[in-house]
């Protein structure tokens, strides 16, 4: 039974003329699929319905084909063929009387259309703000355009009706919507009745409100999203602007959906946002308003969801990433199972699907995005196979999920840790700058471990192949991991560069271990993921003097996928951190390194007392390949299949790691595939002629 507190998150709310079940509001949010895999991603939204949210929306989609955002796939509804793949995402997300919701997006100044080739429209002539720089501008709206795309919407509105939906979300944030580009003066340059005052650049969105009311109004609910704050100076839609614009329009949508500024203003990482980072922005604007507003800021815990409506600041708990880290949040909250929420780490590999153009994944669930694609279910495992027991080695992220998704199979499990606490690599990193968030990968699976009676831990066990082979287990996982290399090896070099002895080199494991540099410390960083902006920032905090080199153009290049390298980047500087890009190191020598120029090969000095490594992993693979040597002898052992996951099979981020660990536990014992493919994938139709 849920706790009494908590009672308020599920009364039933009014959006315009349909009613949502709870508060429990999943805002729109991508996850790679798009119009290429409408039933992996019709599948997860159907998830969260069994979840218990009471409303669910898609996730963008491009509405016109004048304005789209290839390379990057979201969802389009260009014409009646498009409107039966979001049917069937519409009758999974309203399963269990969840409110369907579709996002309707025209992209004006961010839609390059590399796709149509169709020239690209704006309220004013401007270049297309894309994340790839399109040498491409758009054209400003005149007044005939303007009309068409009114039209336009009202079509879009009408077939989200055909196509089932309850409620149109209309897309003014982040700086990817029409909406926005009227509102705000920085992307409005109009002289006409649609640009200069307030109430002038407001005139769009209430025209397209208007009509769309008229067309769908009596059955559906309309939204409208908007930034809480622009955040790009004097010229942009201000948090002040923004409470002038609701108050002035305070009954315009059903429901008004608030989010901050950019995209990674918004959904930056919890190593710079805190849960609940906007709510000073949101505060007071519900007072502004007779109707009802969602907000979000990464809520994971139902006591912050609780402070948010009762004082007032929100209506509805809007939620993206948590609720793919854990769709059944809101379930496990009405049944008084909060200890097993899987709280959303803020790691943002869930985004980096949509920026990749890839199937995303998540940190926590493994299971997103493969409900469709594996039959894999966030809460339910396949029945046991034939065998009964399984020894894990090693309690990474890999390990950890292994044994935790096994016992939920039936097996009886033991975990052989060589250390003396769980988490393997977590463990450590949870302890740097901004990463205590990911201890949460740990902390769920230690929790649900510790309620099955099949798993059994053994701390400080090095075990060797000689024991594994003594110990009787039918199946044997090994998941132990990989060491940072201090030789330089991974992109730049293919092999070891030349170091000087008499200079200390450090890798993040020396530092994770308490071996700390000091003085000038250059750090070399080719891996390009979070480590190396991690491992400046606590150099700095520690006292030290940093040169941070990478071949990159840019610092920490990957987590541009993770929205956070321009805050990486703006903080290091900030820090006094010298930044060297589009270099590497060639050489240790004594007392410096040697830099070269990636395009021109010049080579530079940079004097210091110690050089980071920060550059790829290598296997802890030696027992795996000591057994695999050995394999005449697991008949006689009673072994029936040994396999290696995770990092030391492949290393990669903490996400592939669970991935793996929960792949393992879910074809363990299967029947083998063959050549067949391990998941099912959906192909495009040919014309008939």
């Amino acid at each position: 039974m849920r706790d009494s507190r908590y009672d308020i998150l599920f009364q039933p709310m009014q959006i315009g003329p349909v009613t949502a079940k709870n508060r429990f509001y999943q805002v729109p949010h991508c996850n790679g699929g798009g119009y290429r895999d409408p039933s992996a991603a019709a599948e997860m939204r159907g998830i969260k319905a069994q979840g218990g949210w009471g409303v669910i929306f898609t996730e963008q989609c491009e509405m016109h084909h004048t304005s789209e955002i290839t390379p990057f796939i979201e969802l389009r509804l260009w014409e009646d063929k498009d409107i039966p793949q979001l049917r069937k995402m519409a009758d999974r997300m309203k399963t269990h009387g969840a409110l369907a919701g579709i996002q309707l997006a025209y992209s004006g100044i961010n839609g390059p259309n590399l796709y149509t080739k169709e020239v690209p429209l704006a309220p004013s002539a401007m270049p297309i703000r894309t994340f790839t720089n399109d040498p491409v501008q758009a054209r400003a709206l005149d007044k005939a355009d303007i009309k068409n795309l009114r039209r336009w919407f009202v079509n879009a509105a009408k077939r989200s009706k055909l196509g089932g939906f309850d409620l149109i979300c209309l897309y003014g944030a982040h700086g990817f919507g029409i909406f926005q580009h009227f509102l705000s003066r920085a992307t409005n340059h109009r002289s006409d009745e649609y640009g200069g005052s307030l109430e002038n650049r407001s005139r769009f969105v209430n025209e397209v409100i208007a009509d769309m009311r008229d067309a769908v109004g009596d059955t559906m609910g309309i939204t409208l999203r908007v930034s809480l704050d622009e955040t790009v100076g004097e010229l942009g839609f201000s948090n002040a602007e923004v409470r002038e614009f609701i108050e002035m329009n305070r009954n315009l949508p059903d429901l008004w959906d608030l989010a901050q500024g950019t995209w990674e203003d918004c959904s930056g990482p919890s190593r710079f946002k805190e849960e609940s980072a906007q709510e000073q922005l949101v505060r007071g604007i519900r007072e502004l308003t007779d109707k009802p507003v969602v907000g979000v800021g990464r809520f994971t815990s139902p006591d912050t969801m609780v402070r948010m409506i009762k004082s007032g600041t929100l209506d509805f708990i809007g939620c993206a990433r948590p609720s793919i880290a854990d769709p059944f949040l809101p379930k496990k909250i009405e049944e008084g199972r909060i200890e097993d929420i899987r709280e959303c780490i803020g790691c943002n590999i869930c985004i980096t699907g949509d920026m990749t153009m890839s199937i995303s994944r998540c940190t926590q669930n493994p299971t997103f995005m493969e409900e469709w694609r594996k039959g894999w279910h966030p809460e339910t495992m396949n029945a046991k196979g034939d065998s009964q027991s399984v020894l894990i080695v090693g309690s990474g992220p890999a390990g950890l999920e292994a044994a935790r998704a096994l016992s939920l199979r039936g097996y009886d499990v033991a975990i052989a840790e060589g250390r003396t606490v769980l988490g393997g690599r977590v463990a450590r990193e949870r302890l740097l700058p901004g990463l205590s968030a990911w201890g949460r990968v740990v902390e769920y699976r230690e929790y649900q471990l510790s309620q099955r009676a099949n798993v059994e831990t053994y701390f400080d066990s090095q075990l060797d192949a000689d024991s594994i082979l003594e110990f009787g287990f039918q199946n044997v996982c090994i998941a132990t991991g990989a060491k940072w290399r201090a030789d330089g090896v991974s992109r730049q070099h293919v092999v070891p560069f030349p170091m000087d002895a008499s200079v200390p080199v450090y890798t993040p494991d020396d530092i994770m271990e308490g071996r700390k540099p000091r003085g000038k410390v250059v750090i070399y960083d080719d891996d390009h993921y979070y480590m190396g902006g991690v491992l400046a920032e606590l150099l700095v905090q520690e006292g030290c003097e940093v040169t941070f080199i990478t071949p990159s153009a840019y610092i920490s290049d990957w987590t541009v996928n993770t929205l956070e390298q321009h805050t990486i980047h703006r903080r290091l500087a900030g820090m006094g951190v010298n930044i060297v890009l589009n270099r590497g190191v060639v050489a240790i020598g004594k007392g410096h390194v040697v830099s070269n120029c990636t395009y021109t090969d010049q080579l530079q000095e940079h004097g210091c007392d110690a050089v980071m490594i920060v550059a790829s992993r290598k296997e802890e693979n030696q027992v795996y390949l000591d057994l695999k040597s050995r394999e005449a002898d697991w008949a006689d052992a009673g072994i029936k299949s040994v396999k290696i996951i995770g990092d030391a099979n492949a290393p990669g981020p903490i996400a592939w790691a669970t991935y793996a660990g929960h792949r393992y536990a879910r074809e363990l014992d299967e029947p083998d595939r063959g050549d067949n493919l391990p998941f099912r994938r959906e192909i495009t139709e040919l014309a008939l002629d």
